[in-house]
This record gives C-alpha cells, structure tokens and sequence, in this order.
C-alpha cells in the first residue's frame, strides 16, 4: 500500500499515462476517419493533451526538488516522468508530420501501426495503475509483457510497410511524407516499451 505522501507521484504518473492514452486513441481516430482538410484542427486537440501532460511532469519535478521523503529514488522517478511524457510527445509528432509531409490518402497498414499503439498506451495505464502495489501485484509482469509484445509485432510490421512502400508506390513526395510518418509512428511503440521497461527495472531494484 503507497504511503499517503506517495499518492501525489503515483497520481501523477497515472494521469501522464492517461494523456498518453488520449493521444494514442486521438491519432487513431484521424487514421480511421481520415480527412487531410481537418488535420489542422485536429492538430490542436492533440497539442492541448500534450501541453496537459507537460503540466503534470513539471508538477512532479517541482515536487520531487523539495521532497524529503520518495516512494523510490528520485532518479527512477524522473525518468519514469519523462518516458512517459516521450509517448505523449511522439504521438503528438505522427500527426504533425503527416500535416507538414502533406499526407493526402491513408494507408491500412499506419492504421494497424496505430491501433498497436493504442493498446501499447491502454497496458500501460493498467500497468501505471498496478505500480503502487508492485510488490503484490500479479499483473504486472504479464502487462511488461504484452507492451514487449505489441512492439515486437509493431517493428515487424513497420518493416513490411516501409518495403510495400518503397515498391508500390510511385510518387516520390508520398514516399519521402510516408517513410517519416511511418518511422514515428514506430517510435511511438519503441517509447511505449521504454516506460515498460523502466518500470520493470523499478519494480527489480525495489523489490
């Protein structure tokens, strides 16, 4: 059980991982109903839950410089802060660069990519939500798991996109929009296994 002092960290990193999870089903909506003409507006939704995620790691970092007591080393709290705010921030930088690179059409395969990482950003929620309780917790390492999961099948699949890319479609502009698009949307799933990861190396080092 989180000491009461502990509640505000734990709070915070449940809501980062919320605002990456907003993201994530955000983008997956404009892929699913895709509409170049409202990119710009969706643009700013999208901006609005990042600036939203900042907010909530600047509080954290305010409050972890007068702590004099963490729920574990402020280190690991900090990087847990910003890999989660990475996610939110890499979700943010598909959308961006798919109104900037000019992305007329969709294609099937960046919706697949995105909703891999709508499950990525769900697990992590569940796995966020399962962190105060670490120590009891019989889910965690299944959660861990199915994030490595979900970004092993992603990398696989941002290989078989970028190659069906490369040899079937013949406007290079769509190439050069689609080559960078894809690519974040593949980090998107790398950051997602990050916080995994991290929060894995947390539960080992205070277990």
């Amino acid at each position: 059980m989180a000491r009461q002092k502990d509640v505000f960290y734990f709070d915070g990193f449940l809501r980062s991982a919320d605002y990456a999870c907003q993201a994530a089903k955000l983008l997956s909506e404009v892929m699913h109903d895709f509409n170049p003409g409202q990119l710009r507006e969706r643009m700013d939704s999208m901006h609005a839950i990042e600036k939203s995620a900042d907010e909530v790691r600047h509080d954290m970092m305010d409050e972890l410089v007068t702590a004099f007591i963490t729920p574990f080393d402020r280190e690991d709290i900090d990087e847990l802060g910003h890999v989660l705010d990475d996610v939110t921030d890499s979700i943010e930088g598909v959308l961006n660069r798919m109104y900037y690179d000019n992305v007329t059409d969709m294609r099937d395969d960046a919706v697949q990519m995105s909703d891999m990482v709508v499950r990525a950003t769900e697990s992590i929620c569940e796995l966020v939500n399962e962190l105060p309780r670490f120590r009891h917790s019989k889910t965690l390492r299944e959660l861990v798991f199915a994030i490595n999961t979900i970004e092993t099948d992603a990398d696989h699949l941002f290989i078989e996109s970028m190659r069906t890319l490369h040899t079937t479609c013949t406007d290079p502009l769509q190439v050069f929009a689609w080559h960078d698009v894809y690519r974040h949307l593949e980090q998107c799933s790398d950051d997602c296994e990050r916080v995994a990861n991290t929060i894995d190396s947390i539960v080992m080092k205070n277990s």
